[in-house]
């Protein structure tokens, strides 16, 4: 018994300090195992997510979607995968300034969840497109 609580806890800490185990965990049912997601499904994050790093508003945006913010990843962790989805998933769309996100900027952020999430989606797109 004592055994088998300290794999449970060595597990989950080691997943807990990786950003590809937290997006296994609390990202790939929606948006799939590669980013791409389903059809009729959430917004793919496969050569898109880092494109709202290019227009205001876009680097609150991906921090204040339900999503991330309603998290239950705390906000080290949840910085570590935004910077991680961004470098994984759409590396051609990464600008060249681009400044990591912190801890901080995502405390900052996420408690102001975003209530229509579409409308602000499809605005940050056109902008970018």
């Amino acid at each position: 018994m004592l055994l088998a609580a300290a794999a449970l806890l060595l597990t989950h800490a080691r997943a807990g300090a990786d950003p590809a185990a937290d997006y296994a965990l609390h990202c790939r049912g929606c948006h799939g195992p590669d980013g791409a997601s389903p059809v009729g499904g959430a917004p793919p994050f496969r050569g898109e997510v880092a494109k709202f790093l290019r227009v205001p508003g876009g680097r609150e945006y991906l921090v204040r979607v339900p999503g991330t913010a309603q998290s239950e990843l705390d906000d080290t962790r949840t910085a570590a995968l935004l910077n991680w989805l961004v470098r994984e998933f759409s590396p051609a769309e990464v600008p060249v300034d681009f400044v990591p996100f912190t801890a901080a900027e995502v405390a900052r952020h996420r408690h102001a969840p975003l209530t229509d999430v579409d409308a602000v989606r499809r605005e940050l797109v056109r902008q970018f497109r």
